[in-house]
């Protein structure tokens, strides 16, 4: 090969690393038909299913006993009053206190609450005793702490603990919902709903498309499974007694004797599947409202390429490679598969580097090939059909997506679906580049740090008050 000239050469590389990105997105793509097939085949045999609520159904009535919501905060003044004033309408029962932890050098956002609290006996105001920001567990065990607080000095336990972020509009049906559902589980996961943003079809839009998909198809096969359900951070309810279970095993492994893990980015990920792994019951509850619209916690997700990033900076790094750290490998085949699939993320986003680096490769090769410079490599029949497959999947799975945005949003969202593949893939692309970077610097014993990003109310929140 010594012989070979510089053109020989751009062949040559471009040929293999189309061979091995054409290979492993082969096994991705049979990976998602196996969800696929599975989903289609269980909502035929009627394993899973989208109950209705009644009409006449009430949701105001009692809780099974007290609920909490907790709600860590960082510079939230511009969106926290609207969040906690339209969930403290939405959710009337006498029996919830919703719990929002702020840090003492965040006074805006104290100020914020602390107006509100004043006028209803509901919400309680939390004063982290530390500069923020630390980290989203942190404040969270803060927030718990002072439920402990509570529970002791009234002799009161709570039975439930939901768990939201200081954007989200919470739905009125969930908290009865998630009350329900903790009589058979320990740990309840609703759906979330990214919603559409105008002026930013293409960065926040790509979250729709995402979650649609996701919390359409994958978790509830996962759920009927058994393969542990990942917890979301929102819209998610917890039985009291696991939370001091959680605190008791952080404390075997040398923490503190607190629920929420400290030294994690996606403490909220690891929530159900750690419950899972002491033998409680997770699931994931998808319900829709008599008039079609699914019981979700739906929020303003980032509508700029920076803030993306930035947060999917995040889960990457927690979920793909802090959990294998933190989680390990364990279960079934099952539970190890859908392991795998939460910590592809990484790999998918070297494949998508090198499949973009491909396509200019290819253009370059087409243009010398037209001016006489070289010829282009002729492909084995072995990777042509390797193309084709990937081409058909890729057509598949854009239509997969297309049907699940459209069953939330609408055609049109639906259709945007399509043109949101190529945006969904350059920001996995860089998140995975500075994921990887992110847990390098970990392993030198770097904190974790509140990396988060600027929310947005929803305008229905802001026109309701306490």
């Amino acid at each position: 090969m010594a012989g070979l000239s510089p053109w020989d050469w751009f062949v040559l590389v471009e040929y293999e690393l189309l061979l091995f990105a054409a290979v492993f997105f082969l096994i991705g793509a049979l990976d998602e038909l196996a969800v696929d097939i599975l989903y289609v085949w269980l909502r035929l045999t009627g394993r899973i299913a989208t109950p209705r609520l009644a009409e006449e159904e009430s949701l105001s009535a009692p809780l099974s006993g007290r609920a909490a919501v907790l709600i860590p905060t960082w510079q939230e003044a511009r969106v926290i009053g609207a969040t906690i004033s339209y969930a403290l309408n939405a959710w009337p029962h006498r029996e919830l206190t919703i719990y929002v932890g702020c840090y003492r050098n965040d006074p805006e956002t104290i100020a914020t609450v602390a107006a509100i609290a004043e006028k209803n006996a509901r919400l309680e105001l939390v004063v982290v005793p530390r500069d923020g920001p630390t980290c989203k567990a942190d404040c969270l065990n803060h927030l718990y702490d002072a439920l402990r607080r509570d529970e002791a000095k009234s002799g009161e336990p709570v039975r439930m603990v939901v768990l939201h972020d200081a954007e989200d509009m919470v739905d009125p049906a969930a908290l009865a919902l998630m009350d329900r559902a903790l009589e058979e589980a320990e740990f309840v996961q609703l759906p979330v709903l990214a919603l559409p943003q105008r002026g930013s079809a293409l960065i926040a839009g790509h979250y729709c498309d995402e979650f649609a998909e996701a919390h359409g198809k994958t978790m509830p096969v996962r759920d009927v499974l058994q393969a542990g359900i990942p917890g979301a951070g929102v819209g998610c309810a917890i039985a009291r007694p696991m939370l001091d279970l959680l605190a008791r095993d952080n404390a075997l492994a040398g923490e503190k004797a607190r629920p929420f893990a400290t030294n994690s980015l996606t403490e909220d990920y690891e929530l159900g599947l750690r419950i899972s792994s002491f033998g409680g019951r997770a699931t994931f509850l998808r319900v829709r409202h008599a008039s079609g619209s699914l019981v979700a916690t739906r929020s303003y997700f980032p509508d700029r390429l920076d803030q993306s990033v930035r947060q999917k900076t995040r889960w990457t790094h927690g979920i793909a490679l802090q959990s294998w750290d933190r989680l390990g490998w364990h279960g079934g085949p099952v539970k190890l598969w859908m392991q795998l699939r939460d910590r592809r993320g990484p790999l998918a986003a070297l494949l998508l580097a090198i499949a973009y680096i491909l396509v200019a490769m290819h253009a370059a090769g087409w243009v010398a090939e037209r001016t006489g410079i070289g010829d282009t490599a002729a492909f084995s029949p072995f990777l042509a059909a390797l193309l084709w497959f990937n081409f058909a999947f890729f057509v598949w799975r854009a239509i997969m997506r297309c049907i699940f945005t459209t069953r939330e949003f609408g055609r049109v969202e639906g259709l945007w679906a399509i043109a949101r593949i190529p945006i969904s893939n350059i920001i996995a692309i860089m998140a995975g580049r500075r994921a990887v970077i992110g847990y390098l610097k970990s392993l030198g014993g770097e904190a974790p740090r509140w990396d988060k990003t600027e929310h947005l109310a929803h305008p229905m929140m802001t026109r309701q008050g306490v």
